[in-house]
């Protein structure tokens, strides 16, 4: 009998090990969630209603007739389980079970054989226990282990007798939409059943049963076990946006932790390191876009955080790198105006949006200019003149460039401009009259008359009048100076500068030219004349016509001619 319980005991542990194993795999291969776990609620109350197959594994023998009677148990077809379970959380219950099993399926005895006799079957169990199941989104497997008694006669009218009973397999049900998920259908649930029943000795005896139960049918829930609240997190960066190089923190802010627990935070994502709530960004080598940072956070005990999927929980944080801006530049040149050869500063002025390092290089469309910095010095030798167009150029150390014009004039060389000459106009000559050689004649005249209209058409001009006289008249007036000399009575009288004056006087007088516009002179020339000048304005006479000496018109007066008298005639000779 021990051989026999101990076998079924096996039989019983094999099974409800094959029944467990679904659900252990199952809860192995649920990856670890990030956040919420699956599935909202569990119920609180299963009551399972179903058909049920029984196929029980058994020989009963009976004393009591003579020639003893052997049977064995027949599958009973005609079954129904009931069961009730009760659950403390998402995954345990207990349960109580009611089976019945009346109605078996007769088999054909040969004569003399053991076997079959009567369908008189019956199988009645009462257990309960204890019942594991994963409800994950529309399927729920699970897994129960029972015991209690069951009520069992016999194949040989063998009477109904109780007797402990031990359970245990596993099954799965599909949660269907209906009256908000409360209905189930149970596919299937496999059960291993051991009965030990104590016929009386002339009766059977004790008799162990080893059967294989088979149900079906519909699971009514009720109530509901809300999972834990899950651990949640945020991310955030700051500051948001950066150019390459700007350091970023990001912090991390978590929520419906347990302090009774312990929390890791993790990190992830280019160039970001941190142990805590907070992590740093190195965003050194990131090109210009928009990169994000993944932060996580797991509870727990001490080294098993996040091993349940309400423990964890994920975030992301975004940020944008943004490409630096090139430098801008201006440029101007002082002074802007110079001379052949002369220099000019250029002075340029860059500036980078993010204080980049800065370069400075120059270019002239001639001359030369000198200096890498922010000051230069622009040559203009052998630059020809006119405009010179300068650029200034500048450069960040990313490559980026701007450029800048200014322009320098360099004038032509001063050339000073030709002075006027006096232009020597027509000559009087006093030759012709001997009794009256200072006298301005007819011929004279005419000459003047020209001097006067040259004089009217340059109104700025001037009029110079030089007068000469021969060397006999210049030999007679050096005497009367050197008479003069000795004795002051008497006058000293020059006929080349009387000659001028009385041109002059013409002039005045007859032509109505303003006397300042006329200049009176002597000169050196040989011959009794008049040599009539017109000197425009800024002319000088004296550098023109050297050697002339002016008349003191205070000393000398103009002649007033008079008619000449009749020669008389002498009586011709007879």
């Amino acid at each position: 009998m021990f051989l026999s319980v101990s076998k079924s005991m096996s039989r019983f542990a094999v099974m409800a090990i094959l029944a467990l194993a679904p659900v252990a795999l199952m809860a192995q291969a649920v990856p670890a969630a990030k956040g919420a776990p699956q599935g909202d609620t569990a119920s609180k109350w299963d009551i399972f209603v179903g058909y049920s197959y029984l196929s029980p594994h058994a020989t009963v023998t009976s004393t009591s007739q003579i020639p003893h009677v052997t049977g064995s148990y027949d599958p009973v077809s005609v079954g129904g389980l009931f069961s009730v379970s009760y659950f403390l959380n998402r995954y345990v219950g207990v349960q109580g079970e009611l089976g019945i099993h009346e109605w078996g399926t007769q088999k054909p005895v040969p004569p003399g054989s053991p076997g079959t006799h009567g369908n008189n079957d019956g199988f009645t169990t009462v257990a309960g226990g204890l019942v594991l199941r994963y409800p994950t989104g529309d399927w729920r497997p699970f897994a129960h282990v029972d015991a209690g008694g069951a009520m069992v006669d016999g194949p040989v009218h063998n009477p109904f007798t109780w007797g402990p009973s031990i359970t245990g397999g596993g099954g799965l049900d599909y949660i269907t939409p209906w009256w908000n998920h409360r209905i189930s259908i149970r596919l299937f649930q496999a059960d291993y059943e051991y009965m030990h029943i104590g016929f009386p000795a002339t009766q059977g005896g004790t008799v162990n049963i080893n059967s294989e139960r088979i149900s079906a049918g519909i699971v009514f829930s009720g109530g509901s076990i809300a999972p834990p609240k899950p651990v949640s997190i945020a991310c955030s960066p700051n500051p948001v946006t950066v150019y390459p190089g700007d350091p970023i923190t990001v912090t991390a802010t978590a929520g419906g932790l347990d302090s009774k627990l312990h929390a890791v935070y993790t990190w992830s994502g280019a160039g970001v390191t941190g142990t805590g709530e907070t992590a740093k960004v190195d965003t050194a080598a990131q090109a210009a876009g928009s990169y994000t940072v993944k932060c996580g956070v797991k509870e727990g005990k001490p080294g098993k955080e996040g091993l349940k999927p309400w423990q964890l929980a994920e975030g992301t944080a975004v940020y944008t790198v943004k490409a630096f801006e090139p430098p801008t530049i201006s440029c101007s040149a002082n002074p802007s105006t110079i001379k052949p050869g002369e220099d000019s500063t250029i002075t340029a002025s860059g500036v980078s949006p993010q204080n980049r390092p800065l370069t400075y290089s120059y270019a002239a469309t001639a001359g030369t200019v000198a200096g890498n910095g922010a000051s230069a010095t622009y040559n203009s030798t052998g630059a020809p003149t006119g405009t010179v167009g300068i650029t200034c150029n500048v450069s960040d150390d990313k490559g980026q460039t701007a450029t800048a014009n200014t322009s320098v004039t360099i004038l032509k060389p001063y050339v000073a401009p030709a002075l006027p000459h006096s232009q020597a106009l027509c000559s009087l000559s006093f030759a012709k009259d001997k009794q009256r050689p200072e006298r301005v004649d007819n011929e004279a005249k005419a000459c003047l008359d020209g001097v006067a209209l040259d004089l009217q058409k340059n109104a700025d001009a001037k009029v110079v009048l030089v007068g000469n006289s021969d060397a006999k008249e210049k030999a007679a007036t050096a005497k009367q100076v050197k008479a003069a000399q000795k004795n002051k009575h008497l006058k000293v009288v020059d006929p080349a500068a009387l000659r001028a004056i009385n041109a002059k006087e013409y002039l005045v007088k007859e032509k109505g030219i303003d006397a300042s516009l006329v200049s009176v002179t002597t000169g050196t020339a040989d011959g009794r004349t008049v040599e009539d000048y017109l000197v425009p304005s800024g002319a000088s006479f004296a550098a023109d016509v050297p050697g002339t000496t002016p008349v003191d018109e205070s000393a000398v007066k103009p002649q007033v001619h008079k008619p000449m008298a009749a020669k008389a005639h002498k009586p011709a000779a007879k």
